[in-house]
């Protein structure tokens, strides 16, 4: 039902595609980030994309990606997307020699869960770069 692919960000089209899904799911909680930097995915169903992730070289964790976004619009939830684009950013990482994943949540319980899931565990950075109230996971790929 759904396909995953790897996008383009610095292309006006998947740029703008990633934007609205961004505002969609993240709403005023978070600055769309620059989609030229990183590794970004669309999830679609049919035609219609329904949601992204993306990965960028963590400036925080040695020899790391930092999962800097994945957003599910809410009539897909519950249907292991998010999982599914986490699987593509660690496969991602996996062939370009990184050691690890790292991401963080704030008050995003659902998120939070599908990191556990996934088998991301806590884990508190030298510098945390967030609220003081953020959860920080990381999964091998070792």
């Amino acid at each position: 039902m759904y396909k995953i692919g790897m996008v383009e960000g610095s292309d006006d089209d998947v740029a703008e595609t990633l934007a609205d899904l961004h505002r969609l799911t993240f709403f005023d909680a978070a600055a769309v980030p620059d989609f030229d930097i990183g590794v970004w995915w669309l999830a679609y169903c049919g035609d219609d994309p329904v949601a992204f992730a993306g990965v960028v070289p963590s400036t925080r964790a040695r020899n790391s990606g930092y999962l800097s976004r994945v957003g599910v619009l809410q009539r897909h939830w519950g249907r292991g997307l998010q999982l599914r684009l986490m699987r593509a950013v660690e496969a991602r990482g996996r062939r370009i020699g990184w050691d690890s994943i790292v991401s963080d949540t704030t008050d995003n319980r659902f998120s939070a869960n599908n990191f556990i899931k996934a088998g991301y565990r806590l884990f508190e950075p030298e510098m945390p770069w967030a609220w003081s109230h953020t959860l920080y996971w990381q999964r091998s790929l070792r």
